[in-house]
């Protein structure tokens, strides 16, 4: 009876875990493979995990003490050793053997770049990625992600301060960037759409706000967006430019939710500020930390180049530094112009 509820219960814990959708959806060549591994750790665990603790449940509920017997000895006990040898020698073997499930698969996955792949560098710095290509001769930089769909891409991945992980969960793989080398690898995307890019690696205050996008787009898509900002970047635009220039500004939208498409974080995210309703705690509050003379002038300062001058009490790098590049002129002045007016009150 025992044994027959420890194969029920390892059989309902296996079509349990296999039913809950644990990943997203798979977005690159060898995601399937991936998640196929991943199936196999569940349907190997699952029994042990019934088997060790179902073990131990009915131990305690069959030989338990009863009232009574709190200061009777039990029976002399002797051990087995080939009881002993045998559970020692199966979970050795389960662990060798998925050893080298998980190697075989790592080493195959690795795709090998193609003499005609695309090549990507990616570079990671508190708290946000930047990307750098070369398509037709031209170098294009940007902080958000354009790949083709269907088409190899090498990432070449490095960091400007500490160790960050570039990873698209979609994709499954992921790799650090570790300061003074380039670490890489190929993969394939097979799946539009626009997925978000995580630093799996605890880097700093920010670190859950090091995120940007991946846009994976159809080859045909992908040649228009290299045109569009070949022509936008000549002649190159100014620090602040951030692209193009837009027609009308909310400031107070920049502040509470960021500017997704070029990788501007939001302010609030990390900052308090009464008038925008945000409660971040990772920067200064806004309320109190600006002085009266800290007006829009020099709060467009703080925003372009945060390392300058650095409130009391926070570290260097903390705020990104690419909000030169991730907004425009326009938006710079127009959110410098909301803080101030939001902590002076015009005064």
């Amino acid at each position: 009876m025992f044994i027959a509820a420890l194969v029920v219960a390892s059989a309902v814990g296996i079509v349990l875990g296999l039913a809950i959708n644990w990943f997203p959806a798979q977005g690159s060549s060898i995601a399937h493979r991936i998640d196929t591994f991943w199936d196999v750790l569940l349907i190997i665990s699952v029994p042990i995990a019934v088997i060790v603790l179902g073990t131990v449940i009915f131990a305690i509920a069959r030989w338990r003490v009863r009232p009574g017997e709190e200061n009777l000895d039990g029976p002399p006990t002797h051990g087995s050793t080939r009881l002993e040898i045998i559970w020692t020698a199966i979970p050795t073997l389960i662990i060798a053997g998925l050893c080298a499930y998980a190697t075989i698969l790592l080493l195959d996955i690795q795709e090998a770049p193609a003499k005609n792949a695309r090549v990507v560098k990616v570079t990671g710095q508190q708290f946000a990625w930047s990307f750098e290509m070369n398509e037709g001769g031209k170098k294009i930089a940007s902080n958000v992600l354009y790949v083709p769909v269907g088409e190899q891409v090498t990432f070449k991945v490095r960091s400007k301060d500490v160790i960050h992980d570039f990873w698209v969960p979609e994709w499954r793989l992921k790799i650090d960037a570790v300061p003074g080398i380039t670490t890489s690898y190929s993969i394939t995307p097979i799946k539009t759409g626009s997925f978000q890019i995580v630093c799996a690696e605890l880097c700093g205050l920010g670190h859950a706000y090091m995120r940007q996008r991946v846009i994976v787009v159809s080859p045909a898509q992908y040649e228009a967006w290299v045109r569009r900002v070949s022509q936008a970047a000549a002649p190159a635009a100014p620090a602040g430019s951030g692209g193009t220039q837009t027609a009308s500004v909310d400031p107070k939208q920049l502040f509470v939710a960021g500017k997704p498409d070029t990788g501007a974080l939001a302010c609030g995210s990390c900052h308090v500020l009464k008038a925008a309703g945000t409660s971040g705690a990772v920067g200064p509050n806004l309320d109190t930390s600006l002085a009266s003379d800290d007006r829009a002038a020099q709060i467009k300062e703080m925003i372009v180049a945060p390392n300058k001058e650095i409130v009391k009490g926070y570290g260097p790098n903390i705020m990104p530094a690419n909000y030169g590049q991730t907004l425009t002129a326009q938006e710079i002045d127009a959110l410098s112009a909301y803080i101030d007016q939001s902590v002076h009150g015009g005064k």
